[in-house]
């Protein structure tokens, strides 16, 4: 067991969450917030919640949404959200899996980026923030102008403004991140 003392050094090294979103993180989305006229507290925020402001990180399949991709492509179901099955109609099992993953710090799902028409690659590579800021602008962007925060997080969540989110707490944890960064500015 180590001393106590070793133990607050220790302690004192690591980065907090907020710190190590700012330093990874706060230059690009600061630049992108300003651009789409978005408030860079709630993007960093959001980036805490998905993926505690690390810049190495999994990223995450969704099994179910897969099975839906697969569907979708079979044509057993007709759409998933913006999704058709012409969108599918050519893609392999390994690319299923790439739109059934969600990726980079915003943790947005493959699929997205058939919306976007850009690659998953933009949406997990140097341009992640940048695509992340474009999606989120442009399928929730005027709640956040509205200044309708907690329904924001739902959206991004779950896709609607009234989800359940998968953590009780994302909502309110989110609108606490979002207040510390408001009180650095």
């Amino acid at each position: 067991m180590l001393p106590g003392f070793i133990l607050l050094i220790l302690a004192g090294c690591q980065e907090n969450v907020y710190d190590r979103t700012q330093n990874n993180y706060g230059e690009q989305v600061a630049l992108f917030a300003a651009q789409f006229n978005l408030p860079s507290e709630y993007l960093k925020a959001l980036i805490i919640l998905e993926c505690s402001g690390e810049n190495d990180f999994s990223p995450r399949f969704e099994k179910h949404v897969y099975n839906k991709l697969k569907k979708l492509r079979a044509g057993t179901i007709k759409e998933y959200e913006t999704l058709t099955q012409q969108d599918l109609h050519d893609a392999s099992d390994a690319t299923l899996e790439n739109l059934a993953t969600s990726w980079g710090p915003f943790q947005l799902m493959g699929y997205k980026c058939v919306q976007m028409d850009v690659k998953v690659k933009d949406i997990r590579g140097d341009s992640a923030i940048y695509w992340g800021i474009y999606w989120i602008n442009k399928n929730y962007g005027d709640y956040l102008r509205q200044k309708r925060y907690g329904e924001a997080f739902r959206i991004h969540n779950t896709g609607k403004p009234n989800g359940k989110t998968y953590d009780p707490d994302y909502v309110k944890n989110g609108l606490r991140h979002m207040e510390h960064f408001a009180a650095e500015n």
